[in-house]
C-alpha cells in the first residue's frame, strides 16, 4: 500500500463518503486549471465541505508529508492550480455559502467556492456589487481569486482582490485554523492578510473570505470607439488619463481580437476597425456627463473614425460580450493558444505593440492583443497549432519574448494572473537571488515543510531546508559552491 493509498483511507474515514477520488479517470478531470499546456493527474483529490474538513485534509497531509495543492474552479491562467503528481487537490468548489451580505458597513462574507459573479448578485439588491471582474467572473471563484490577487476590466479605477479583501480564514500549512485581518478596515501589527492575498496558495487555504462591497454607481455610460491602428487606440488611452479622467475601464482589442470575437459571439463591431476601445465612466451624473464628453472628443481627436454609445443596458452587454469572450473566442481562429499576461507602463503601449508584432512575424507566430490598456496591462494570446511541429516551441518562445519586453519596458511579468507553474522559469529575469530568497523567507515563516503548492511561483525548488537567509557580502552563495 503507498502512502497515498494510506492518505486516502485516513481521509475517506475521517471526512465520510463522496469526499475523496482516486479513481484514475475522475482525477484526470482536475489535471489542469485554465492553462491546459500543463497537465499533471493528480494523486488524489479532496472535495471538502466545510473549513473543518480542509483543515482536516491539511493536518492529514502534513503527517503523511504530502504536498497539497489548493483549487476552486480551476479557471486560472498560470498553472497556479496544477496538480502534484504524489499529492492531493482539496478542491473547494464544495464551499460556496454566501454567510452574509451586510449592506450597512458595506461587507460580504462568503466561502471560497462562490463564484465571483454571485457576490454581486447578492448585493445588487441592497444597492451594491463587488468590484473586482476577471473576465471569468461568470465562473471563477473567490478563493482562486483571493490566491491570484485577481483583477479585471474596472481595476483601473477600483483596484485589483487584494483592495477589496479585508478579512479571510485561512488555514495555513500546518492545518491550523487562523484568522487574517478582519471586518474593520486595518489591523494591528504586519499585515499577514496582505501577504496571504495572492501568495498562490503557498501560505495557506482561504476558508471564508470578507469582502468590501461597492455602493452601485448613480450613472454609467459605456463608448466603443473604432480606430484605423493600435497606435491611435493606444494614444487615446493615453490622453484620457492625462486628462484627469480616470474611467472605470479602457480596455482595447486589435484587429485579430475583433476577428476571434466575431466569429464566436457577433458582437458587431466596425468594420474594418485595426483596434477598438471600449470605454466605460461611472459615478455621479453630473461628473460622468462632463467626462464623457471630453472622454468622447480625446478619441475624436486621435483619429477615431467611429464612435457607439451604449444606448441602454443590452447594449453595453453587447460592447462587454465582445471583449469578454475574447479568450475564448480566439479557439474559434486557431487550435491552441497561450495567453501572455504583463504589465508596461501605459505610455509605451504603441512601442511595445510594435515590437510584439516584430517578434510575432520574425517567429511566423499570429499574436492577437486583447487588454486592459487603461493601466498597461497586456494580455496577448499567441496563436499556434499544436499538431505543426515546432509551431508549439516558437509560441512558447514568443511568448518569453513579450515577457521580456515588459521588464525591458520597466513593467512586470504578472498583472493579474499570476506566476504559477508557467512563470516561475522568467522570476529571475526581474527578480535578483536576494529577491526571491527574501520571499523564501516569508513562504517558509508560513509553511516550513514546503508542503503547500510546491513547484510554484519559485524557479527552483528552492526548500525551507535550504535555509533561506541574508547572506554575507564574502560568503559564496549555495549556487558558487558547484
Amino acid at each position: 500500500m503507498t502512502v497515498l493509498d494510506r492518505l486516502a483511507d485516513v481521509l475517506r474515514s475521517g471526512l465520510g463518503p463522496g469526499r475523496v477520488i482516486s479513481d484514475r479517470q475522475e482525477l484526470r478531470t482536475y489535471e489542469c486549471d485554465g492553462l491546459a499546456h500543463y497537465k499533471v493527474t493528480p494523486g488524489l483529490v479532496v472535495l471538502p465541505r466545510d473549513a473543518a474538513e480542509c483543515a482536516r485534509t491539511v493536518r492529514a497531509c502534513v503527517e503523511a508529508n504530502v504536498p497539497f495543492v489548493a483549487r476552486g474552479s480551476g479557471t486560472g491562467l498560470s498553472g497556479g492550480a496544477l496538480p502534484h503528481a504524489d499529492g492531493v487537490l482539496i478542491v473547494t468548489s464544495k464551499m460556496r455559502a454566501i454567510v452574509e451580505v451586510a449592506p450597512d458597513d458595506e461587507r460580504a462574507v462568503v466561502e471560497p467556492g462562490v463564484i465571483n459573479l454571485h457576490v454581486t448578485h447578492a448585493a445588487t439588491p441592497a444597492g451594491y456589487y463587488y468590484a473586482p471582474d476577471p473576465s471569468s467572473q461568470q465562473i471563477c471563484s473567490i478563493g482562486g481569486n483571493v490566491a491570484e490577487n485577481s483583477g479585471g476590466a474596472h481595476c483601473l479605477k477600483y483596484g485589483f482582490t487584494a483592495n477589496h479583501v479585508i478579512g479571510a480564514q485561512v488555514v495555513t500549512p500546518a492545518g491550523d485554523l487562523v484568522e487574517l485581518g478582519g471586518r474593520a478596515p486595518d489591523s494591528p501589527g504586519y499585515d499577514l492578510l496582505g501577504a496571504f492575498v495572492g501568495s498562490e496558495g503557498t501560505l495557506g487555504i482561504a476558508t471564508r473570505v470578507t469582502v468590501r462591497l461597492t455602493r452601485l454607481p448613480e450613472s454609467v455610460r459605456t463608448l466603443l470607439a473604432a480606430f484605423e491602428t493600435t497606435d491611435q487606440a493606444g494614444a487615446a488611452t493615453s490622453a484620457i488619463i492625462a486628462a484627469g479622467v480616470v474611467p472605470a475601464a479602457v480596455e482595447m482589442m486589435d484587429a485579430l481580437a475583433i476577428e476571434a470575437a466575431e466569429a464566436a459571439v457577433a458582437c458587431g463591431y466596425p468594420a474594418g476597425a485595426g483596434a477598438v476601445l471600449i470605454v466605460e465612466l461611472d459615478g455621479p451624473l453630473a461628473e460622468v456627463e462632463a467626462q464623457f464628453a471630453q472622454v468622447t472628443a480625446l478619441c475624436e481627436g486621435n483619429g477615431a473614425f467611429e464612435l457607439r454609445i451604449a444606448a441602454d443596458p443590452a447594449e453595453r452587454a453587447l460592447f462587454w460580450k465582445g471583449r469578454k469572450s475574447a479568450f475564448a473566442a480566439v479557439g474559434r481562429i486557431s487550435p491552441d493558444y497561450i495567453v501572455q499576461d504583463g504589465v508596461i507602463p501605459r505610455t509605451a503601449l504603441p512601442e511595445v505593440l510594435h515590437r510584439i508584432g516584430e517578434v510575432s512575424r520574425a517567429h511566423g507566430v499570429r499574436v492577437a492583443n486583447v487588454f486592459h490598456a487603461g493601466d498597461g496591462n497586456l494580455h496577448p494570446l499567441v496563436l499556434f497549432d499544436d499538431a505543426v511541429p515546432g509551431q508549439a516551441e516558437r509560441a512558447e518562445e514568443v511568448s518569453g519574448a513579450i515577457i521580456d519586453l515588459c521588464i525591458e519596458y520597466g513593467g512586470s511579468i504578472t498583472g493579474e494572473h499570476g506566476v504559477g507553474m508557467d512563470k516561475a522559469k522568467y522570476m529571475p529575469r526581474m527578480f535578483t537571488d536576494d529577491d526571491l530568497e527574501t520571499m523564501q523567507l516569508l513562504r517558509c515563516a508560513f509553511d516550513p515543510a514546503g508542503l503547500a503548492n510546491p513547484g510554484k511561483i519559485f524557479p527552483t525548488p528552492r526548500l525551507c531546508g535550504e535555509v533561506p537567509r541574508r547572506h554575507k557580502a564574502d560568503e559564496p552563495r549555495p549556487a558558487e559552491l558547484f
